[in-house]
């Protein structure tokens, strides 16, 4: 019998468990030789593999590929997703594969996927799927030019380019409503809150992040410009001497009751050189999707310029509210 012929035996299955299930069937029968060459194919990508347009069960392993893979309307082909994919509720009932850097390769294996879409700089899952025969997407999300490859790139390879394009669309035409306003800009520190106490170093959103080009549509000038790291840690010397105009904290951490919110001020309080803090010039977003390069981009610039410029935006919703 040729080869070849052995994955018509096992159609449903892909090639990892189709080997695995051919050896043992030859092992069966006294073909050991045959069963364990078969056994070294394992850590082979197969010849048989399928397009990715066709791929019907994918796992996605990041919350701004989730995001995007149900943006584009493919919910019935995602199978899987990392316990960080929390949006759309959907995700959340899905089957979790584990972390996002070292999720469960026996998890894996046990759904069946015919498709790993990963962030490209997650070496360990390409390997691992290529070991394992699945095929593999990298896409990048950093900055929009990437997050805009990447709605392009999934559009392609997964057959919905017209999604796409749609996609596409609505966030460029979302983000010139807020470039055609020119907002004047004022000078901003963007925190990740992950940390309580302002007293400490801090993590800040730097050059070449999708978030540093957002604070800048929305009107920001980033204190953080010339930073060798995406996400630099700064001291509070470093704070005190840029002396932002306005302070955001954004991340899940962020995600205050008034309480917190007026303990962290307080907090704040301790340095009140900082334009910021002598103006009470301090914001919290603490909104799930903060963080997350992807589909909502949209509500991540219109938290920013609520923060940076709010009578700006109070008038204007003061205007439409008062126009039946």
């Amino acid at each position: 019998m040729n080869f070849f012929s052995f994955r018509f035996l096992f159609p449903k299955i892909n090639s990892f468990q189709a080997t695995k299930q051919i050896a043992h069937a030859l092992s069966k029968t006294g073909i050991a030789v045959v069963s364990a060459v078969l056994l070294c194919l394992l850590s082979l990508p197969p010849l048989w593999a399928n397009d990715s347009q066709s791929a019907r069960r994918i796992i996605s392993t990041s919350p701004s590929i989730t995001e995007t893979l149900f943006e584009l309307g493919l919910a019935d082909r995602v199978i899987a997703v990392t316990d960080f994919c929390k949006y759309p509720h959907a995700a959340c009932q899905l089957p979790s594969i584990g972390g996002m850097i070292n999720p469960s390769m026996e998890t894996v294996v046990s759904l069946n996927p015919d498709l790993i879409v990963h962030p490209s700089g997650n070496q360990r899952i390409a390997s691992n799927a290529k070991s394992l025969g699945i095929q593999a997407l990298a896409v990048d999300m950093g900055n929009l030019a990437e997050i805009f490859a990447s709605i392009k790139k999934l559009g392609t390879a997964l057959n919905c380019q017209e999604s796409a394009k749609k996609l596409l669309g609505s966030l460029k035409k979302g983000i010139a409503f807020y470039k055609e306003r020119h907002l004047p800009k004022k000078e901003v520190l963007l925190l990740l809150g992950d940390s309580s106490d302002p007293s400490r170093d801090l993590y800040a959103a730097g050059p070449g992040t999708f978030l540093n080009e957002l604070l800048n549509i929305a009107g920001g000038n980033n204190i953080v410009r010339s930073s060798p790291a995406r996400y630099p840690k700064l001291s509070k010397e470093y704070i005190i001497e840029k002396s932002p105009e306005i302070i955001i904290e954004a991340g899940p951490k962020s995600d205050l009751s008034q309480k917190e919110i007026n303990l962290r001020i307080q907090d704040w309080g301790r340095f009140p050189t900082i334009k910021a803090v002598k103006n009470k010039q301090i914001h919290f977003i603490g909104a799930d999707y903060i963080l997350i390069p992807g589909p909502r981009l949209l509500k991540i610039i219109e938290r920013f310029s609520k923060a940076i410029h709010p009578n700006l935006f109070a008038d204007s919703e003061k205007k439409a509210s008062s126009n039946p």
